[in-house]
C-alpha cells in the first residue's frame, strides 16, 4: 500500500473504488466497509483507495476530545492489511472544517479522485458542522457520476461496533469485549523511557512506556499482555496508573515487567498487546505484600500463549486467565478473525432512499 499526504497529483487515483472516513481503530465495522471496497475494486480491475484525515477532526474541533484507539502508524498498518492500494491522508484544519459539504465533494473529492464508488459508514458526516450526510453524498454522486454505498451497522450481541463502544469497554478494563469489537487485541505502542527504578529494586524491573498523549488508555489497573519489540515476544505484566503504594498523587505511568527478559530497552519502540485485566490498582500495606501480589500477577501472565502453535488453553492454574471457545486468541497481525463469533453484519436500520447498503 502506498501512503500519500494530501490530495493526489495527476490522474493516479481516478476511477477508483473509495472508502471515506476517519476509521479510528480500524475496527470490525471499518474492516467490513474497506474490505467490500477492495473486493469490488479487484473484481473490476481498479484501485482500492482509502481517504482519511489527520489529525482526527475531534482533536481540532473538540473541547475535550476522546482518546484515539490507534497511532497513525498502526492505523496505516491495519488498513494496509486489508489489501488497499492507496491511502490518502488529508490534513484536517479549521479551514477544511469550514467547507460546505458540497464544496468538499465538488472541489476536492470529485476532481482529484473521480471515484466510481464511494463507501461510507451509516453515521458518516462531513463538511461544515457535519451538514454532509450519506443522503447528500448520494445526491451529489448522481449529479457528478459516482455511486454511493452506505455500510450498515455491524453489531456484536446487540451492541453496535463503534469507536465509542470500544473506548467504553477499555474504560471498564473489558479487554475481551474490546477485542471482539476491534477484531484484534488492543495495543499500546510507544517508546521506552527512563523511570525511577523502583521495580528493579523490588526484583521486577519495568519498561516505562511513553505513548502519544492523544492515545486512549484503558482503565487504571494491572493487565496481562504480550510485549513485542525487534521481533521478540515476551509475556508481561503492565501496571497503568499512579502506583499509590509509593505515595499520593504520583504521575500516571505505564510500566511493563517483561517475563524471562534481561536487557536494556531504553529508547526502543515497544508494543504492549493487552490480553486480560488482572486486578485494579491499589495501595498495599507493605512492600512485602506488594511483592507477593506481583508474583501472583506474573504467574497469571505466564498462562498467555505466545504464538498460534501453543494452542488454546481451556483450563486455569490458580487465578490464571482462562482460554476457551468464548475467549479465543487473535494473534498479532491478524485482523477480522473469527467473524462468526457473534458478529452480525446485517443491516439494523433503514438505508436512506436511493442508497445501497453495504454488501455482506
Amino acid at each position: 500500500m502506498q501512503v500519500r499526504q494530501g490530495i493526489p497529483e495527476g490522474e493516479i487515483a481516478r476511477g477508483c473504488y473509495l472508502a471515506l472516513g476517519n476509521f479510528d481503530g480500524v475496527h470490525r465495522g471499518h474492516q467490513q466497509l474497506i474490505g467490500n471496497i477492495v473486493q469490488k475494486a479487484r473484481t473490476e480491475g481498479k484501485l482500492a483507495v482509502v481517504i482519511t484525515f489527520s489529525p482526527h477532526p475531534v482533536q481540532v474541533l473538540g473541547d475535550n476530545p476522546p482518546g484515539l484507539l490507534t497511532t497513525r502508524a498502526m492505523k496505516e498498518k491495519l488498513i494496509a492489511a486489508l489489501g488497499v492500494d492507496f491511502l490518502f491522508i488529508l490534513p484536517f484544519t479549521r479551514e477544511l472544517a469550514q467547507l460546505p459539504p458540497e464544496t468538499f465533494v465538488q472541489d476536492i473529492l470529485w476532481p482529484h479522485f473521480q471515484p466510481r464508488l464511494v463507501a461510507v459508514g451509516f453515521n458518516f458526516t462531513f463538511g461544515h458542522r457535519g451538514a454532509g450526510t450519506p443522503a447528500l453524498l448520494h445526491r451529489l454522486g448522481e449529479e457528478l457520476g459516482f455511486k454511493v454505498e452506505v455500510m450498515a451497522p455491524v453489531t456484536y450481541k446487540g451492541l453496535t461496533v463503534s469507536s465509542t463502544a470500544i473506548r467504553n469497554a477499555l474504560d471498564r478494563g473489558d479487554i475481551l469485549l474490546a477485542r471482539k469489537l476491534l477484531g484484534y487485541w488492543p495495543v499500546l505502542a510507544g517508546t521506552v523511557v527512563g523511570g525511577d527504578r523502583r521495580g528493579r529494586e523490588l526484583g521486577f524491573p519495568t519498561a516505562n512506556l511513553a505513548v502519544p498523549p492523544e492515545i486512549k488508555l484503558p482503565g487504571w489497573g494491572v493487565y496481562a499482555c504480550l510485549a513485542r519489540f525487534q521481533g521478540q515476544v515476551h509475556r508481561a505484566v503492565v501496571n497503568i496508573g499512579r502506583r499509590p503504594t509509593f505515595g499520593p498523587a504520583l504521575p500516571a505511568t505505564i510500566e511493563a515487567h517483561l517475563l524471562d527478559f534481561e536487557g536494556n530497552l531504553y529508547g526502543q519502540e515497544l508494543e504492549l498487546e493487552l490480553r486480560a485485566y488482572l486486578r485494579p490498582e491499589r495501595k498495599f500495606a507493605s512492600i512485602r505484600e506488594l511483592v507477593a501480589q506481583l508474583q501472583e500477577d506474573c504467574a497469571r501472565a505466564r498462562e498467555l500463549p505466545l504464538n498460534p502453535e501453543t494452542g488454546r488453553r481451556n483450563h486455569t492454574q490458580g487465578h490464571g486467565v482462562k482460554y476457551t471457545a468464548e475467549n479465543p486468541e487473535i494473534y498479532h497481525g491478524q485482523i477480522g478473525a473469527g467473524k462468526n463469533e457473534g458478529i452480525d453484519y446485517c443491516p439494523r436500520q433503514e438505508t436512506p432512499a436511493g442508497l445501497s447498503p453495504g454488501t455482506n
